[in-house]
C-alpha cells in the first residue's frame, strides 16, 4: 500500500500504481470495497459489504474506458432501466435453495417477506495478489438463510488479466454444504449473472411482466433506449433465440460512443450441465444458468443438484470484455479451449 500511495502522490492519480504491473488493487480503508485495476485504469471494485445481499464486481469497465455493467440500483444513470433492483453488476447465486431464495433478494423485499431469501455475507478477503500478467482476489463467504443459519460455504477465486483491447475476469466459485443436505431446484433464475448497459441491450418493442420465486411481480418497459445489442452462441443461437438453449459460450456485442464493445461468458467443461442452458434476456440481463434444466428443457431433463453435508460443488466461468473490435467465432472458440485447460 505505501507504494500505492507514493506512485498516486507523485502522479497526483489514485491509479498511477499500475504502472508498474499489468494488475493490482487497492484496498478502501474502512473495508468492504476492493479496487482492481489493469493496465494504470479501473476495471473494476469487489464490493462486498453486509448492506449488499451479496457480493458483486461493479462496474465492469472495458479497456477503452467504457462501462458495460447498469448503473442501477447503485448509480442510476439517464434512460437506464430500473427494473429488477437484484440485477447489479456481476454476480453468482441461485434462486432456490433449500426452498430459499437468493437470485431475487434486494432492498426492495418488504420486510415481512424477507423471510424466505437467503443473502451471501460475511465476506472475508483471504488474499490479493498483483502481477505482472494476472492479479488474483480470494475469498470466502457464507450462504446463509435470515436467521443467520448458514447453508453454504462459498470460497471464490476471481483473476483478472487484461490487453490492449480486452479485459478478462476466471471465476472459480467452490459451494460446500454445511449441516444441511443442501437442494438446489430446477430454476430459471441462476447462476452467474450480469445486468448491461442500455446499449448492450436488444431492441424491443415489448412491455414484459415477471414474477419472482415468491410472486413479486416486475414490469420491464420497451426498449427506447438507443439499445443495440445483439446475443450469439457457440450454437449459433442469435439475438432472443439465444434464451433457454445450451452453449459452450455465449456473446452479447453492441455499439456505445461510437465504439464496439461487448460481453462473453465462457462455459468450463467441469461444470455441472456444461453446456450450460443461457438465461440471456433481451433487456439486459445476461446469465449462465446450468442448474435450471427442468425449466429451460420444458421437463424433458432434471438436474435438482444435491449436497451432502461437507461436499462440495465448483462452478468455472471466464468472463471476456472486448472494445474496439468485435470477437470472431475463432477468436472465442481459442478463449473457451484454453479456458477449459483451468483446473
Amino acid at each position: 500500500m505505501k507504494k500505492y500511495l507514493i506512485l498516486a502522490l507523485l502522479s497526483g492519480s489514485l491509479y498511477a500504481n499500475a504502472q508498474t504491473k499489468n494488475v493490482g488493487f487497492i484496498p478502501y480503508k474502512d473495508g468492504n470495497k476492493i479496487d482492481v485495476l489493469i493496465a494504470g485504469s479501473h476495471f473494476s471494485s469487489f464490493l462486498y459489504s453486509n448492506q449488499l445481499e451479496k457480493p458483486i464486481l461493479y462496474p465492469l469497465n472495458t479497456a477503452s474506458g467504457l462501462t458495460v455493467t447498469r448503473g442501477f440500483p447503485l448509480n442510476t444513470r439517464d434512460q437506464e432501466r430500473t427494473d429488477h433492483p437484484h440485477h447489479v453488476g456481476l454476480w453468482l447465486n441461485y434462486e432456490s435453495i433449500n426452498g430459499f431464495d437468493f437470485w431475487n433478494n434486494s432492498y426492495n423485499i418488504p420486510a415481512e417477506k424477507k423471510g424466505k431469501y437467503g443473502w451471501i455475507r460475511s465476506v472475508e478477503v483471504l488474499q490479493t495478489k498483483d502481477g505482472a500478467k494476472e492479479g488474483k482476489l480470494v475469498y470466502t463467504a457464507n450462504w446463509e438463510r435470515q436467521d443467520q443459519h448458514v447453508l453454504l460455504k462459498e470460497r471464490t477465486t476471481l483473476i483478472f488479466s487484461g490487453t490492449e483491447h480486452t479485459r478478462t475476469v476466471d471465476r472459480i466459485t467452490t459451494l460446500t454444504a454445511v449441516k444441511d443436505t443442501v437442494y438446489f431446484k430446477d430454476v430459471k433464475d441462476g447462476m452467474l449473472g450480469l445486468r448491461v448497459t442500455k446499449e448492450l441491450e436488444l431492441p424491443s418493442n415489448q412491455v414484459a411482466e415477471f414474477s419472482d420465486s415468491q410472486g413479486n411481480r416486475t414490469k420491464v418497459s420497451a426498449a427506447t433506449n438507443g439499445a443495440n445489442g445483439d446475443y450469439l452462441t457457440s450454437a449459433g443461437k442469435k439475438g432472443n433465440d439465444a434464451w433457454g438453449t445450451r452453449a459452450d459460450w455465449c456473446l452479447l456485442s453492441g455499439v456505445k460512443d461510437g465504439q464496439e464493445i461487448s460481453v462473453a461468458i465462457i462455459d468450463h467443461p467441469k461444470n455441472p450441465g456444461y453446456p450450460t442452458y443461457w438465461h440471456a434476456r433481451d433487456y439486459g440481463l445476461f446469465a449462465a444458468n446450468p442448474l435450471g434444466q427442468e425449466v429451460f428443457s420444458k421437463g424433458k431433463e432434471r438436474l435438482n443438484l444435491r449436497l451432502l453435508p461437507g461436499s462440495s460443488v465448483t462452478f468455472r466461468y471466464r468472463i471476456l470484455l472486448t472494445s474496439s473490435e468485435k470477437p470472431s467465432v475463432a477468436s472465442l472458440q481459442k478463449q473457451a479451449l484454453e479456458f477449459s485447460k483451468t483446473k
